[in-house]
């Protein structure tokens, strides 16, 4: 992935060197580092804290604007940026500039003085003291890896702790049963903050339900204690004391209305009175989350797919959860009008690819694989070996642009998708500046 970097760009590579591990889960140096900078996490407006595997980043997403459409001003943080550090950061509803996250980063690494710590830890914490000196009403904090040793675990006190669905993924890091990783996503409920969560696996109700009960606070659990669903093209959000009829997410595919419905009962427990129903609706109405399920009609891909008569769309998921929600995505513009579904996919060599594309099985026409720069992408070989492993016809491509013209050449014109990765997606959006998330 293309980092566009300028002011910063010394010291973000710097800070990459602090710590030989890219992943080393712990608090401690992130404890110590806060501390040296006067505990700024301890400074924020009131936080909603997100964890998960899938759907993080949409729920994110649906949260700020709905506070937003409200009147607030909103602090966001995100991880990873898709084309540009700055994407991390979302200060008072505007991208940190340039300028600002170099004079707060020199600051922070000051303040480390060459101690060890991860990449993550340290631009987390820069994230903290730009939070902590801009006033804002509310602070939307998104998990980086797990839960119980994430970063931005810190924060002692949320004001409301949400979970997005669970699946397998970083085993490596966060253990290799599902009840495992539940319980590092669960460190984030802490006392005093209500818990919402999303539609979960039965095995998973359990290890929330036992988090929530040692933390002393209620665990609000979608199909449970509320729901959300997709009703003659609106979103029907069930609470237990009230039915919330709103527009239909602007993100498009039937698990948004999942995640929408996760984010207003997020923002119910929060109890701000001036969040209220029509700003929701016109918050979920209007809210823009690049590289899920986000159609292209700018740059360079999406004006090749124009004049050869075919749609372009984009997605990062990269687990089988996730390929399962975009499968039934791409599924349902097939079912509209016939036309077949061609996938060009990138995934990195750690993910359950043979499990990813499973969910394409009798969707997808054929897989065009690639590979990206770093992060241990996997070979367009190996993908496209993992994507015959699950049934699907694939090829292996030179590059993205032999990949896209080899899915446009298929007859007849196909909806195509690029998938697997985030960073595949980042590569796509920092092609052109006009489709830089902003």
């Amino acid at each position: 992935m293309t980092d566009h970097l300028r002011a910063h760009d010394a010291a973000l590579e710097r800070l990459r060197a602090l710590h030989p591990l890219k992943i080393d889960l712990s608090l401690g140096r992130m404890r110590r580092l806060c501390a040296a900078l006067g505990d700024p996490q301890d400074r924020l407006p009131p936080v909603i804290h997100v964890a998960g595997t899938n759907g993080k980043g949409s729920t994110v997403a649906y949260l700020r604007h709905m506070a937003e459409a409200a009147g607030l001003s909103v602090h966001v943080f995100t991880s990873p940026h898709l084309v540009r550090f700055v994407e991390r950061i979302r200060l008072a509803g505007i991208l940190i500039t340039e300028a600002h996250l170099a004079s707060v980063l020199e600051r922070v690494e000051t303040a480390n003085a060459g101690e060890a710590i991860t990449f993550f830890e340290i631009t987390t914490a820069a994230a903290f003291v730009a939070f902590a000196e801009v006033p804002a009403d509310l602070c939307i904090i998104e998990v980086g890896l797990g839960g119980v040793l994430d970063a931005t675990n810190v924060i002692a006190t949320p004001a409301v702790s949400v979970i997005a669905p669970i699946d397998l993924d970083h085993r490596e890091f966060l253990g290799d049963t599902i009840e495992q990783i539940a319980v590092e996503k669960a460190g984030i409920i802490k006392p005093g903050a209500p818990a919402v969560s999303a539609r979960q696996q039965d095995a998973v109700d359990g290890v929330l339900e036992t988090a929530a009960a040692l933390a002393g606070v209620e665990l609000t659990l979608m199909g449970r204690d509320f729901d959300a669903w997709e009703e003659r093209g609106r979103l029907l959000v069930q609470m237990q004391d009230r039915l919330l009829d709103l527009p239909a997410p602007a993100l498009p595919g039937e698990h948004q209305f999942a995640n929408a419905g996760l984010a207003v009962a997020a923002l119910l427990a929060l109890g701000d009175p001036r969040i209220d129903e029509e700003a929701m609706g016109r918050g979920i109405a209007g809210t823009v989350w690049p590289a899920r399920f986000q159609r292209l009609t700018a740059g360079p891909y999406a004006q090749t797919a124009q004049a050869a008569g075919a749609d372009l769309w984009l997605d990062g998921g990269h687990n089988p959860h996730a390929g399962r929600a975009v499968a039934r995505a791409v599924a349902d513009l097939a079912a509209r009008d016939g036309r077949p579904v061609a996938l060009i996919s990138g995934l990195l060599a750690n993910k359950d690819a043979a499990g990813f594309f499973e969910a394409f099985r009798g969707v997808a026409t054929k897989v065009f694989t690639v590979t990206f720069e770093g992060h241990a992408a996997a070979s367009a070989a190996e993908t496209a070996a993992a994507a015959e492993l699950a049934g699907l016809r694939a090829a292996a491509c030179d590059s993205l642009d032999d990949a896209l013209s080899r899915a446009l050449a298929l007859d007849p014109v196909p909806h195509v998708l690029i998938c697997g990765s985030l960073y595949l997606a980042g590569e796509v959006l920092g092609a052109d500046e006009a489709t830089w998330p902003t």
